[in-house]
């Protein structure tokens, strides 16, 4: 009797443990997806020249057009809607927040060394560029691990030529 009481036990260690890596791996996919959309959205949106500027010679990013374009590719690589709420397809289950938006423009002198002091970031843009942060949680399947949510980081320069 006492082994079946043992294996139990170890069975339910062992089915702990098991979920408990099956959410770490979980969670670390959901990162690496939600690096590689905040990636792409800042790349995508230090593309949104000024054509207006640059017909006089001056590389510039259009501001508008640059916040339009990094909100609609967040929303179609994390599967949002317009106010950032995942759709019913989305791996994700809460809402993904734009913390900071900043397009760093030829009014600064380059090489620029942006500093966030809030989100602990640095990065030196050469030229014209975007500074992309975005909070989004993990999506906890099991409820083994603790809440995780994460501040995901990304720039991007205008590249013209």
């Amino acid at each position: 009797m006492y082994k079946l009481v043992l294996y139990v036990a170890m069975m339910a260690i062992w089915l702990s443990a098991h979920t408990l890596q099956i959410e770490e791996e979980m969670a670390m996919k959901a990162l690496f997806q939600g690096k590689r959309a905040v990636n792409r959205a800042a790349h995508a949106a230090a593309q949104q020249v000024d054509k207006t500027a640059l017909a006089d010679g001056i590389a510039r990013i259009d501001a508008s057009a640059a916040s339009d374009a990094a909100a609609l590719y967040l929303q179609r690589n994390l599967q949002l809607d317009e106010n950032g709420e995942p759709l019913a397809r989305s791996f994700l289950r809460e809402r993904v927040d734009i913390l900071v938006f900043e397009v760093i423009n030829d009014d600064r002198e380059f090489p620029f060394f942006y500093r966030n002091e809030d989100y602990d970031f640095e990065a030196v843009l050469k030229q014209p560029g975007v500074v992309l942060i975005v909070r989004m949680a993990h999506p906890r399947r099991f409820s083994v691990m603790e809440p995780i949510s994460w501040e995901i980081k990304g720039t991007a320069e205008l590249v013209v030529g």
